[in-house]
């Protein structure tokens, strides 16, 4: 647990995992029911591999700016200048604002937006949005726990929602009523600011909280974007799909091997192992497009 904030009730909390050596990780941010364990699959799968792998959770932050601030303090104490981001629905916004907020002197090396979206009004909240810090928190895990999938679903994305359910519990009224602040304060991307960072959307064809408009809108933002798409995968593909999330995940990164933004291990990698990804993406993309 670490504070970088003046204030000392800021606690990010985190797991840093895989080689001290890599300067560049890959860091996890989570969505508003999320804590940093909600990637455990991502951690213990990648740092297999040889990633280095930093999974957060943030303290409460009341606007994007002061997120933004508080991570790049984050970012210094660990004495890191640039890192890929990987951000799973609001996660994923405030990693795009983190990119933004950082464009003049770069941080963000690429970004991985998982069931993302680039504008909060799509929630038709930002009215409520300042009236989430009243709400007792009975209130507040009703509202998200209302964007999660209900009927019938295979045992996988059950437990994936039973962990996030379980994690949710977790969660003060201030963290909650703080991230809901988050997702849905009146806010937007500024793509001409983040065009030049190399970007991969992964999003799901199955229920998620977010509706075709606002996939078709990151498309729209990110047209030279690698796009990702799972069958299936509700709202959380990393629990329930995490062998799939995890292929895209090293794809995504492969471009940087041998450069000094590498994620992974140098020692790790062999050639023909990134061949055999290289074509079993290639299969398991004609396989979903059949």
């Amino acid at each position: 647990q670490i504070i970088v904030d003046d204030d000392d009730s800021k606690v990010w909390s985190l797991y840093d995992a895989g080689p001290r050596s890599i300067r560049c990780p890959l860091i996890f941010l989570p969505p508003v029911s999320g804590t940093a364990d909600v990637f455990f699959q991502q951690i213990l799968a990648l740092t297999g591999w040889g990633y280095r792998v930093i999974a957060l959770q943030y303290p409460v932050y009341w606007d994007h700016l002061e997120f933004c601030d508080g991570f790049r303090k984050l970012l210094d104490h660990l004495q890191l200048d640039k890192v890929h981001l990987f951000g799973a629905s609001l996660g994923g916004f405030l990693a795009q604002k983190f990119a933004e907020y950082t464009h003049k002197s770069p941080r963000v090396q690429s970004l991985i937006l998982c069931n993302s979206f680039s504008d909060t009004s799509i929630f038709n909240q930002t009215w409520t949005a300042n009236s989430f810090w009243l709400m007792p928190a009975f209130m507040l895990k009703k509202i998200v726990l209302g964007n999660f999938a209900s009927g019938p679903l295979d045992p996988e994305m059950a437990d994936g929602i039973d962990f996030m359910v379980d994690r949710l519990e977790s969660l003060g009224q201030s963290e909650l009523a703080s991230r809901l602040t988050l997702n849905c304060q009146n806010s937007y991307v500024e793509p001409h600011k983040i065009r030049d960072i190399p970007v991969t959307i992964i999003d799901v064809f199955d229920q998620s909280a977010l509706s075709t408009e606002a996939k078709e809108e990151m498309y729209k933002l990110y047209p030279n974007a690698r796009r990702a798409h799972l069958k299936t995968g509700g709202n959380f593909p990393y629990l329930c799909r995490s062998a799939e999330v995890n292929l895209y995940i090293q794809i995504h990164l492969l471009q940087f091997h041998g450069t000094r933004y590498a994620a992974i291990d140098p020692s790790m990698v062999s050639a023909e192992e990134l061949e055999v990804q290289k074509i079993s993406l290639h299969t398991s993309n004609e396989q979903e497009e059949q």
